[in-house]
């Protein structure tokens, strides 16, 4: 039993590796590249807008994703924040809240991506592949975690518990004490999140807005192979 188990969880983690991976390090350079356009340099002073994956790897996260991989059906992990410096931009409020949509929309882009390759896959494989099994299945997964994936680290980040970003937009449009004040509970956030990610109060949430967007993007990718 457990053997079979670990046996998927290694599937799932080879199927996830890549798309996860990549969906939470140009979440970070998205952040980066979006900050240094603001006029703050520092992300790309520190050597954080590339995609090597070393400079944006948080060993927590890192651990955090290979064992939820392995051992539960939702693959969740994290990279280190890409810093940013809002005394460096030209309009701080404003700024900063395009620069925390800039993560969640990359991943919602990426997911798309990976909604096209899964068009593609079920196009250009040969009528007797087999999606149970071989290249034709693995492209088939891996496409269809990284769509899923990629919504849901970008659904994720849009909720508005500091300091994830979905808080750093909040905070822009509230009045700027006001916004300050809300910003202070940052230091509760990272505890609030876990509880609403543990008794399932997010997966409330979050679950309808990941299928929303994976049933759209499929319309869309449907609709597009059809022409």
């Amino acid at each position: 039993m457990f053997t079979s188990q670990f046996s998927a969880g290694m599937t799932q983690l080879a199927t996830a590796f890549v798309p996860v991976l990549l969906g939470i390090i140009l979440h970070e350079v998205a952040h980066g590249w979006a900050a240094s356009l603001r006029g703050d340099q520092t992300a790309r002073m520190l050597g954080r807008l590339t995609l090597n994956p070393v400079p944006h790897i948080d060993p927590a996260g890192l651990v955090m994703f290979v064992v939820t991989a392995l051992f539960t059906p939702i693959v969740f992990g994290w990279a280190r924040p890409v810093p940013v410096n809002v005394r460096n931009m030209r309009h701080p409020r404003w700024d900063m809240m395009l620069v925390s949509v800039a993560g969640p929309l990359t991943n919602m882009l990426l997911a798309l991506l990976f909604a096209v390759g899964l068009g593609l896959t079920i196009t250009l494989a040969p009528g007797d592949a087999s999606l149970d099994g071989g290249i034709w299945a693995f492209a088939f997964r891996m496409c269809r975690v990284g769509m899923i994936a990629n919504f849901g680290l970008a659904w994720i980040n849009l909720l508005p518990i500091p300091p994830l970003d979905g808080s750093h937009i909040v905070e822009g449009l509230l009045p700027p004490r006001l916004g300050w004040n809300y910003s202070r509970l940052g230091r509760y956030g990272f505890l609030l999140l876990l509880v609403l990610l543990t008794t399932g109060a997010a997966g409330k949430v979050l679950l309808p807005l990941i299928q929303i967007s994976v049933s759209a993007a499929l319309i869309v990718i449907q609709w597009l192979f059809s022409l």
